[in-house]
């Protein structure tokens, strides 16, 4: 693909790891600026806030600007974001600066998904996407575990630094390999808002966040079923979920492949395969060796939906993809919250971690119903 992908899969890779980077270490900043740990959670929340309001606000404000220096833009703003966040002094001024840094994830997202399609070689688009979105993966997998070691070992405001000093280097990556992109075509803002509210789209978006929902009902509780039902090591569960970090990195490829082959047939298989495995998952986790196999496939299989679904969205919206592919970022965002609430909810009503295996499985079930209807209603449109 060119070193241009290894620029946008490093901006995907900064950006992931901030989003996440509180959870971890949730005890530090509670402890650190004198808040309950409640309201520490919280700045998971309104980051997830300032995405779904900042992508579409940014996408409007810099419609018209070059798309490599919109990226840069956004990329100064995210690095921006993180150091306040490291030298913030109180909870207010920490919320704020999430928030800011929050502006920027789902336009840089929704701009780098067209600049990757447009940059690809010819039938190998869902591929490239794949690649940039190993960046975020990685960063969830791999990143935001590295940050919370780093934060309980010096302090949390250290993995903000971090963070900052490596969108430092995604900027530089992205100016110095990101090609000129002043041929590409130009948005107009009335149709890119006129695609977002088709039917068709909607429906995409619709799929995208039942989709994701269905990945992070498990995902969310990976570390208790592991270690609850599984009889994992806190050190064990670690190694595992590095090992997951590889199946999703196998299955984002095998996935953008497939897609680029049969779009949404790629979609409904990879869906089906997660319903399936979260069924198995539900009686194998109570056994080891069973469990670690069961979650190293189910890993591969369930972030092989991804690229799919972006592309999807922007397929669906024609010649007017960019709003649709920011928005789209929204849908994965309220698909993450939305199935870290449908597991705990399950959880918090006693019917046992096996059973938040099985929720997973029904809302994969709701995604592949809902792909065999748009495969019916709206195919022709999709590649």
């Amino acid at each position: 693909m060119g070193s241009w992908m290894i620029a946008l899969a490093a901006g995907a890779f900064c950006i992931g790891m901030t989003e996440f980077l509180p959870m971890g270490l949730l005890p530090d900043i509670a402890h650190g600026l004198d808040v309950s740990i409640p309201a520490a959670g919280n700045l998971v929340t309104v980051y997830a806030l300032g995405v779904v309001v900042g992508g579409p606000l940014m996408v409007a404000l810099t419609i018209n600007r070059p798309r490599k220096a919109t990226l840069l833009g956004l990329m100064a703003v995210f690095t921006l974001g993180n150091i306040l966040c490291a030298l913030a002094p109180n909870y207010l001024t920490l919320a704020i600066a999430r928030i800011f840094t929050a502006l920027s994830h789902g336009s840089f997202f929704g701009i780098a998904a067209v600049v990757a399609l447009y940059l690809a070689p010819p039938g190998q688009g869902n591929r490239a996407l794949a690649l940039m979105f190993t960046g975020l993966t990685m960063a969830n997998v791999l990143g935001v575990p590295l940050g919370t070691l780093l934060g309980q070992e010096t302090s949390w405001r250290i993995p903000f630094w971090s963070v900052a000093l490596a969108g430092a280097a995604a900027i530089y990556a992205t100016w110095r390999f990101v090609p000129d992109l002043s041929a590409m075509p130009k948005p107009d803002i009335r149709k890119e808002m006129h695609a977002v509210f088709q039917p068709n789209v909607l429906l995409a978006m619709a799929i995208t966040a039942i989709g994701f929902a269905g990945v992070f009902t498990i995902f969310t509780y990976i570390t208790p079923i592991l270690e609850d039902m599984s009889g994992l090591s806190p050190r064990n569960v670690s190694a595992m979920l590095i090992a997951m970090g590889i199946a999703a990195t196998i299955g984002l490829n095998i996935g953008g492949k497939m897609a680029d082959w049969k779009l949404l047939p790629t979609i409904a298989l990879s869906l089906s395969g997660m319903a399936l495995l979260g069924i198995l998952f539900a009686w194998s986790m109570q056994f080891m060796l069973a469990s670690i196999m069961t979650a190293f496939i189910w890993g591969m299989v369930s972030f092989a939906v991804g690229p799919g679904l972006q592309t999807n969205a922007m397929s669906q919206a024609g010649d007017s993809p960019l709003m649709a592919s920011t928005i789209n970022q929204s849908a994965f965002n309220l698909g993450n919250a939305g199935g870290a609430f449908l597991g705990g909810s399950v959880i918090h009503f006693g019917l046992g971690l096996p059973s938040v295996a099985l929720a997973s499985a029904a809302v994969a079930i709701c995604g592949v119903l809902l792909t065999l209807y748009s495969m019916r209603q709206y195919g022709k449109t999709t590649s």
